[in-house]
């Protein structure tokens, strides 16, 4: 391992890009970037836990559509880093920096039944796709069309897992009340 330790950009800087956006405006952005990409890493969490100790008669299909779920914010996560970095900035990496940032909270290390656990999910999906329309409407207020439509293509996915995780929540069911009790 070489001892050599050269920083090229500190972590929380934006430098000049060369997609000429403005270097105030590009910090405006990558900031709010950093904070979906610290969102979705929250989300993708809760999801992966969820995924592992999942449970009951639905068992498999809850667990390959919590798969299926973390999968798509892993994605959008890809998608905002990426972003980032070619707006000058540096993503936001780590689990204590991504902590630090996220403007939603992790559930916790408890486990809890599925319903309960698919009211939390569904409940930070809401919070992170509000957050996400903010972020779609700063990018293009500030002359940022390409970030927003980025954005924009992120948050029909979640809007559509967070809509799945409704129908899931519903209490249509093909199971008898007396069976349950």
């Amino acid at each position: 391992m070489s001892t050599q330790k050269t920083v090229r950009q500190s972590a929380d800087s934006v430098k000049e890009n060369s997609l000429r956006l403005e270097q105030d405006k590009a910090e405006q952005i990558v900031d709010a970037l950093n904070t979906e990409l610290a969102n979705a890493y929250v989300l993708y969490h809760q999801l992966k836990k969820h995924h592992w100790v999942v449970e009951g008669d639905n068992f498999l299909a809850h667990h390959r559509f919590l798969e299926e779920a973390y999968e798509h914010v892993e994605d959008g996560a890809d998608e905002i880093a990426e972003r980032a970095q070619a707006l000058g900035g540096v993503p936001v990496s780590g689990p204590t920096a991504q902590e630090e940032r996220a403007t939603v909270e992790f559930e916790g290390e408890d486990v809890y039944d599925v319903r309960t656990m698919f009211e939390h999910d569904l409940e930070l999906y809401g919070d992170i796709i509000e957050s996400m329309r903010d972020s779609i409407e700063l990018a293009e207020n500030l002359g940022d069309p390409a970030t927003g439509e980025i954005l924009r293509e992120i948050l029909v996915d979640l809007e559509e897992d967070g809509h799945h995780f409704e129908h899931y929540l519903e209490d249509d069911t093909l199971v008898s009340k007396d069976a349950t009790h």
